[in-house]
């Protein structure tokens, strides 16, 4: 995506999975290099993103990639926002915020911007050396698990240890971004 959007000499809206939390868009984004990265747990203000793309066009640069994850949204009254609907669960919609934010990015930078949704592609990725391992390792307690008739548990990984964790323990609360994880990116972008 940076050589496209250097080449073309736009801003990349980058829209990432996560729902209700951050933890995709923040390590994507950081491993990637993106210039910016907007998460839920942290109301954007646009008037301050529009800044601080813009500041690396003042630079001299050519481009900018900008991560967003599904559930961010704006910082009230910052920029007009369609939240989406609820499905027949009462599960947010999300109305894409990539989409909504490179139109209000190129109208206030006056540059180039597109919305790129990766969706369920990112899931494709070629897994590496150590995806394999864990999985193996992951897969091979389950079964152990099993055999002891141990059910509604999960393997999770702790340190390098496997450890089985009862399912309700895994999701009984949202586990988001802490602020000192997002200053951490902050620092580098």
């Amino acid at each position: 995506l940076k050589t496209t959007a250097e080449s073309h000499q736009r801003v990349l809206i980058v829209e990432v999975m996560g729902r209700h939390t951050g933890w995709i868009a923040l390590h994507s984004g950081m491993a990637a290099g993106a210039h910016a990265i907007v998460v839920p747990e942290r109301p954007f203000d646009i008037d301050e993103l529009t800044a601080l793309v813009g500041k690396r066009f003042s630079d001299g640069k050519k481009f900018a990639i900008v991560v967003v994850a599904e559930g961010a949204k704006p910082r009230e009254g910052s920029m007009e926002f369609n939240q989406g609907k609820k499905d027949i669960y009462g599960h947010e919609r999300f109305a894409g915020v990539a989409t909504q934010l490179s139109g209000e990015l190129e109208q206030r930078l006056g540059k180039e911007a597109r919305p790129v949704i990766l969706g369920h592609v990112q899931r494709g990725g070629t897994p590496t050396a150590y995806d394999r391992v864990l999985a193996t390792r992951f897969g091979w307690h389950a079964v152990e698990a099993a055999h002891r008739g141990e059910f509604g548990m999960m393997t999770a990984l702790r340190g390098t240890d496997i450890t089985m964790v009862p399912l309700a323990a895994a999701v009984e609360t949202l586990k988001t971004v802490p602020a000192e994880r997002y200053a951490e990116a902050q620092v580098v972008l």
